[in-house]
């Protein structure tokens, strides 16, 4: 997958693939909190993942996704200011059979975001010089 980053001003920054656009921010000087910032958005990405995957495992069973939600909590490391633990709490309603409880943690942590943090890429950064146009 191919995405183009650009600086429309101040601190926002855009990606775009394909069909789409999704558009950060900063809060605060420079940036004026017009999206998200490229960290939540990363942030999101892990409970959306999971929330994919527990939907699919409902829907492939015939359950009804109402009334679940997933909450994440992240919490910093004190040492490095970085995140230490993400945790993702998966609520259902009363109604949800309890022999899937276990099927749908085991659903969730099949997110590929996930998975590719357990196993990071290699990061390459270089610059080109860019045709002149």
């Amino acid at each position: 997958m191919e995405m183009t980053i650009s600086f429309p001003g101040g601190e926002r920054v855009d990606a775009t693939f394909g069909p789409y656009t999704v558009h950060t921010d900063q809060p605060g000087p420079g940036g004026d909190g017009s999206a998200p910032t490229p960290f939540a958005l990363f942030l999101a990405s892990l409970g959306t993942c999971a929330g994919i995957y527990v939907a699919r495992f409902c829907t492939q069973r015939g359950l009804s996704t109402d009334g679940i939600r997933i909450t994440q909590r992240s919490e910093r490391d004190p040492s490095t200011g970085l995140i230490g633990t993400v945790g993702l709490t998966i609520d259902v309603p009363p109604t949800f059979p309890e022999k899937y409880h276990a099927s749908l943690v085991r659903a969730a942590e099949q997110c590929t975001v996930k998975k590719h943090l357990e196993h990071p890429p290699q990061f390459n950064v270089t610059t080109v010089v860019a045709p002149a146009v």
